[in-house]
């Protein structure tokens, strides 16, 4: 994935894509949560961690993208209140299940952990060991929905 691919894809996941009817707006990380159809896309957050993978050295400069910080904070920010906090309109509507937001919480805190240490340019091995160790536990777990 080049870098202009990887801008579009975040832009869509965070529900920040000119085009609000491309596909992956509608079902992309944010638009998957509103309306929630019942389970999260793992694939979406896979792809996240693989946006990041690509903008990882341009996360590590000095002076930052605007648009791409604003997406990556959305993302973090949105989906937590949305599918975590107790108020938001997930959970206070019943709509998702308490192994739901415990995923949500895992991927949540996974994104906005590498986020961080590539900002703070502290290495793509230590931003991305967690999600590594989540691929190989889920390998063990494979055919488990959420």
């Amino acid at each position: 994935m080049e870098r202009e691919e990887a801008v579009f894809l975040l832009k869509c996941h965070a529900f920040a894509c000119d085009d609000v009817t491309h596909p992956k707006v509608e079902h992309g990380f944010l638009g998957s949560l509103r309306p929630f159809h019942g389970h999260l896309i793992e694939e979406n957050f896979h792809e996240l961690m693989g946006i990041l993978r690509v903008l990882a050295p341009e996360l590590a400069r000095s002076t930052l993208n605007r648009e791409v910080i604003a997406c990556l904070w959305s993302i973090t920010h949105l989906a937590r209140a949305w599918a975590i906090e107790p108020a938001g309109m997930l959970r206070s509507n019943h709509l998702i299940s308490d192994e739901q937001v415990a995923v949500m919480e895992q991927w949540l805190s996974m994104f906005s952990y590498a986020v961080m240490i590539l900002v703070e340019d502290g290495g793509e091995q230590e931003a991305f060991w967690e999600y590594e160790q989540y691929i190989q536990n889920r390998g063990n777990t494979e055919g488990e929905g959420v």
